[in-house]
């Protein structure tokens, strides 16, 4: 996955970009993110909003395994599992830089926040303007997320609505991304570029 900045951003000088990368689990997408975002010019202070809820003890280890793997690579970590608007405010940087992981985790904790689900269109809407408004406070945003609509199997009617929130929401992200790249066995595959 090496190469330079402008063959990774597609992208000349100093310019702010959102970047959306997608892939399967396990498929390298995270280590490619960090690599994106490493290679941006101009990113300051990185930022690693992490989404990720922990429950049980799977939940645990994989959290500190990510923590190993971006050790020494200059990230300070938030831990914004909802509301994802409002890491905007705990940042102490002037126009930092910052990898959002992953929108699958943050749309679930966000659907099934409290006592009552919510639904897959006010649960896109609310993460939608929320990344919007974290966005304009950043120098660039790389938004990982998960391509979890390709086994063509019917899941329960609570899954399904989970899955149409996270559609709704990727097809946005992707829409105001410059650049969407999949990731597929550890190879970055450019599905588009500029916006």
């Amino acid at each position: 996955m090496s190469g330079s900045a402008e063959e990774k951003t597609g992208r000349k000088g100093d310019e702010a970009m959102v970047i959306l990368v997608t892939g399967g689990s396990g498929s390298g997408k995270s280590a490619y993110a960090e690599e994106v975002l490493a290679s941006l010019p101009g990113t300051g202070q990185n930022y690693y909003l992490a989404a990720m809820k922990v429950y049980g003890e799977e939940g645990r280890k994989k959290v500190e395994r990510h923590r190993r793997l971006r050790a020494g690579k200059g990230f300070v970590t938030i831990e914004q599992p909802v509301d994802i608007g409002q890491a905007a405010g705990k940042m102490k940087a002037e126009r930092p830089s910052a990898i959002l992981e992953c929108m699958s985790n943050l749309t679930a904790n966000e659907m099934f926040d409290g006592e009552k689900r919510k639904g897959s269109q006010q649960t896109a809407e609310k993460i939608l303007r929320e990344v919007k408004t974290l966005s304009e406070h950043l120098k660039h945003l790389v938004i990982v997320t998960n391509n979890v609509f390709e086994d063509g199997i019917r899941y329960d009617d609570t899954t399904m609505d989970y899955m149409r929130a996270l559609g709704l929401i990727n097809r946005e992200l992707a829409r105001m991304a410059d650049r969407v790249v999949e990731v597929i066995v550890g190879i970055p595959v450019v599905i588009k570029e500029g916006r």
